[in-house]
């Protein structure tokens, strides 16, 4: 009975078109059986791939399964010395280079590398001229085509020489002082004995050419490799102190523009731009043209989002050899001009817990009149080291001397300050 059954059942597929297949055509093997025929090239899947199979990694909608979870983004370190985000936080660990780059003669401009420090110094020098002391810490300088530079335009597509910072000339005392507020090293084209003998932790650079006093550069990679050489290993609170907020102050008066007179053939206007910083223009050592300063390994402009004029008190030792003091000041006047305002504010370099457990000196802090951190806005800070007694008003604009200089207009929002120091 069961065998007429099981005929049945056959001879019902047969007649239905049904195919019937063995058992063993459902065994999986690693290799083909005899007489199976492969295309040439094509590919099998053995028994475990085939078991790995989801039914939706063949669905006719070509979808695949549930995505993979996106890794996690790297959260973003942040330079203590600008409030912004450092694109190789490694170089964090080293300490800054403090460069003394070259202001006159005017044929030292347009310098190389200033865009890219987070700090610059500007000081008096003697003789009406000014040098800047400036800080390269977090991402290094690079080279870039000028804009517009016919020079650019013949060697586009070929590799950009390794980027340079400079002119670089001599040192100067409040280097010091500096240098150990930002626990850095300094870079100098040499210095007077009595000022070298003051000076700590430097290097000097020299020029190719004996002729040309604007000759004295130094490589980017050859700061970084002295950072490193160094064995300074900075971390926890040693840069720490200067507070950002992207967010401006309530406060503050209309700032439109800072004229600095230094002297007739040195006058600095610092413009504030629709970019949200102050642009640097100065005086072509005439007195009358004003030229916007720019770094040429890029072509941009010296844009600065925080100008602060410091007021600290200078000390005449001879003609050239200025002193000025900035170590454990409890408290000092300074004026901020961010975001197309001035804010009277104060600075402090006064010795608190930190320096008093570790022996060591953080950067100069900005506060109010109560003592609070003053927000610096995030992005590079251009510091003007001014004797106490300098006078500052708000002028009218323009670029004739004897106009600026007598002008008084209340809520103008045209800053000036005169660079005054007793002999």
């Amino acid at each position: 009975m069961k065998r007429l059954i099981l005929i049945t059942i056959i001879v019902g597929m047969i007649l239905n078109g049904c195919t019937l297949l063995s058992a063993s055509a459902f065994t999986f093997e690693d290799e083909p059986r005899a007489g199976d025929v492969q295309p040439p090239g094509a590919e099998t899947l053995d028994k475990k791939e085939i078991e790995s199979a989801q039914p939706d990694d063949f669905s006719d909608s070509g979808e695949q399964g549930e995505p993979e979870e996106p890794e996690p983004e790297q959260e973003e370190v942040i330079n203590p010395l600008t409030g912004l985000p450092v694109e190789n936080p490694d170089n964090l660990r080293l300490p800054p280079a403090l460069v003394s780059v070259t202001n006159f003669p005017p044929t030292a401009r347009p310098q190389a590398g200033l865009t890219f420090s987070p700090i610059v110094f500007e000081l008096f020098i003697g003789d009406g001229m000014t040098r800047y002391l400036a800080l390269f810490y977090g991402d290094y300088p690079q080279a870039a085509p000028v804009a517009n530079d016919p020079e650019s335009e013949l060697t586009d597509g070929l590799e950009l020489p390794p980027a340079q910072v400079g002119p670089v000339r001599s040192g100067r005392i409040p280097y010091e002082y500096v240098r150990k507020l930002f626990n850095g090293f300094i870079v100098m084209a040499s210095a007077y004995s009595k000022v070298a003998d003051q000076l700590g932790d430097y290097v000097n650079v020299f020029g190719d050419d004996q002729s040309d006093v604007n000759s004295a550069m130094i490589g980017v990679e050859a700061i970084e490799a002295i950072a490193q050489d160094t064995g300074k290993e900075l971390g926890g609170e040693m840069l720490e102190g200067m507070y950002f907020d992207p967010m401006p102050p309530e406060s503050g008066a209309d700032a439109h523009s800072l004229w600095i007179f230094y002297a007739y053939k040195n006058q600095v206007v610092w413009r504030y731009n629709e970019d949200g910083a102050y642009h640097r223009w100065q005086d072509d050592a005439d007195g009358t043209t004003f030229i916007e300063q720019t770094d040429r390994l890029n072509g941009e402009p010296l844009a600065y989002e925080n100008v602060i004029v410091l007021y600290a008190d200078h000390k005449v030792q001879k003609e050239y050899i200025i002193d000025v003091d900035l170590l454990y000041v409890k408290r000092g006047k300074a004026l901020l001009f961010r975001d197309g305002k001035m804010h009277e504010i104060y600075w402090t370099t006064r010795s608190e817990e930190y320096e008093q457990t570790t022996g060591k000196l953080r950067p100069i802090r900005f506060i109010d009149a109560e003592g609070n951190p003053f927000p610096l806005k995030p992005g590079q800070t251009w510091i003007e080291l001014m004797p106490t007694h300098s006078p500052y008003w708000e002028t009218v604009d323009s670029d004739k001397y004897h106009v600026r200089v007598n002008g008084r207009s209340k809520g103008s929002g045209h800053w000036g300050v005169y660079f005054k120091i007793d002999y």
